[in-house]
């Protein structure tokens, strides 16, 4: 059953999340790490050599900074206005494009197609899935790439998860985090039109540490 999500709550968590990053947007350089563990893992290789990408969920920028700067016309979509004003003021004079809007609203009006979608503990976590990915299908450019990365989910408890912003107490602002296993989620992308779902945990550099899931699949 679809659970409730309260988009304007939903925005009112994203920019406080936006004005408790500021510092990484303003006073950072472009970066580009699937992994929460810095210098961790695979990079940009992942998404093949595209012209074009898209982020869901873009967050700080930085990710999409670091890909305008090799040549890449890419295009971030995140709900916060305040992380869309900020990510334009800092990364815009690269070239990089921000649109604040809600994911699937976007995804559903927009006719814009793209080499490669990415998400970095983005969009993918934070929105049904079933819903998600066919309209993130009909956006790439044939043979184009899907790569996601978040935290694996916790065993036993698959599926969507609520998130309350900022501990128990205060205005209730919350979210929906989805998580499954990697052979869930490749059932979800070849459901959802993709073919090739290749979906892996990968380990954290410390032993016994929260590791990175990490999904690629590519569009029919």
């Amino acid at each position: 059953m679809p659970v409730p999500h309260n988009i304007d709550s939903e925005r009112q968590l994203w920019d406080a999340y936006a004005d408790s990053t500021k510092d990484k947007v303003f006073d950072s350089e472009p970066v580009f790490c699937w992994t929460q563990y810095a210098g961790h893992g695979p990079g940009p290789e992942l998404l093949g050599e595209p012209a074009t990408a898209l982020e869901l969920g873009c967050g700080t920028g930085r990710a999409l900074a670091y890909l305008a700067q090799q040549g890449v016309k890419v295009t971030g979509v995140d709900l916060s206005p305040v992380m869309v004003e900020n990510t334009t003021k800092r990364w815009g004079p690269l070239g990089a494009r921000f649109v604040c809007a809600e994911i699937l609203d976007h995804l559903t009006s927009s006719t814009d197609t793209y080499d490669a979608a990415y998400s970095i503990f983005g969009a993918v976590w934070f929105t049904d899935p079933e819903r998600l990915l066919p309209l993130v299908a009909a956006r790439l450019n044939p043979g184009g790439v899907l790569v996601f990365s978040q935290p694996p989910a916790i065993p036993g408890t698959e599926g969507p998860q609520g998130m309350y912003k900022g501990g128990f107490a205060g205005p209730a602002m919350y979210t929906y985090r989805y998580s499954y296993t990697p052979e869930q989620w490749g059932s979800l992308l070849l459901d959802a039109g993709f073919k090739d779902p290749d979906v892996q945990v990968l380990d954290a550099p410390e032993p016994g540490h929260i590791g990175t899931l990490i999904g690629r699949a590519t569009a029919a």
